[in-house]
């Protein structure tokens, strides 16, 4: 039987940060978990966004919902959440969700000098994870929103910045390659390492958001944008669609630690989640231990492991 929202269970009790929480997949993921009983953190750039959606989220939950500020971008911002975050909760952490994102967007550069997709994407959520490791609770998850575009990336690790040549949609693929890698890598290291925590990878197939408009923005581009509303409007499974993945990933007991969740129906692109597996390139282990130790090198994160 395919998974469905009814099968969220009650949340109280659990506590759960979702990064970009303000918009699009991710709001709706915490709209689902706090209208469950969870206690959620929008973990969010802009908070005076973020705090119009936790507006908009109280209106339904029965779990208390806040909002902090977190710029992926600026890895002294991951270390102030880093730190502050715990501090204001003892009870410690259930349930981390990455999930912020930029996709396809002109060629810029992070504070720290990243190129800002696999920026924000990849190192900023590397460097949160490892320094959130000690708050989190006994079968904490940690779930990672990739995309299927993974499949088209490859890791250039000779010009991990793409400084001498910029394609958005190479450089925004090769962040979400490094998104599974990240999250496979993780689930092997902490069961290396006897840790108690659930790392698991999923894509939302082709859900409606308003990521698809930034890079077209961005670029001053009216025709990408007017051909990315359109083709929302016509090819794309809703937000809310688009977070069943995360929310499966974020609550069933059955999914095991390792797993890489996304649609099931069309093209893989929209339906019910379930099980897939990802690219080979995401499966190469070897990488993934370089991917990581080049991630510690650049954010100055160590796992405690």
């Amino acid at each position: 039987m395919a998974w469905t929202i009814a099968d969220v269970p009650d949340l109280s009790g659990r506590t759960v940060v979702v990064t970009g929480g303000n918009s699009g997949i991710g709001l709706e993921a915490a709209r689902v978990l706090a209208d469950r009983g969870a206690a959620v953190t929008l973990a969010v750039r802009d908070t005076g966004r973020g705090a119009a959606a936790a507006g908009a989220l109280r209106r339904t939950a029965t779990g208390p919902v806040e909002v902090a500020r977190l710029d992926l971008a600026d890895l002294a911002s991951v270390r102030d959440f880093a730190k502050t975050w715990p501090d204001a909760h003892p009870e410690g952490l259930d349930v981390l969700v990455n999930n912020a994102g930029v996709m396809a967007i002109p060629q810029r550069e992070t504070v720290d000098g990243f190129e800002q997709q696999l920026g924000v994407n990849h190192l900023g959520h590397f460097a949160l994870t490892g320094l959130l490791v000690p708050a989190l609770r006994p079968d904490a998850r940690v779930v990672t929103v990739s995309s299927g575009v993974h499949r088209m990336g490859t890791i250039d690790f000779e010009d991990l910045h793409h400084t001498r040549r910029y394609r958005r949609w190479s450089a925004y693929a090769q962040s979400k390659l490094a998104n599974v890698l990240f999250a496979l890598e993780l689930h092997r290291r902490a069961e290396a390492a006897g840790a108690d925590l659930r790392s698991i990878g999923v894509h939302p197939g082709y859900a409606a958001t308003n990521l698809q408009q930034v890079g077209p923005q961005l670029s001053g581009s009216r025709v990408g944008l007017a051909l990315s509303r359109l083709s929302n409007r016509l090819l794309a499974q809703s937000a809310a669609a688009g977070a069943w993945p995360t929310l499966m990933a974020a609550t069933d007991p059955e999914v095991p630690s390792g797993a890489f969740l996304g649609p099931t129906g069309l093209a893989r692109q929209r339906g019910a989640p379930g099980y897939e597996t990802p690219s080979q390139a995401a499966r190469d282990v070897a990488s993934a231990g370089l991917l990581w130790e080049r991630s510690e090198r650049l954010t100055g994160v160590a796992y405690p492991w």
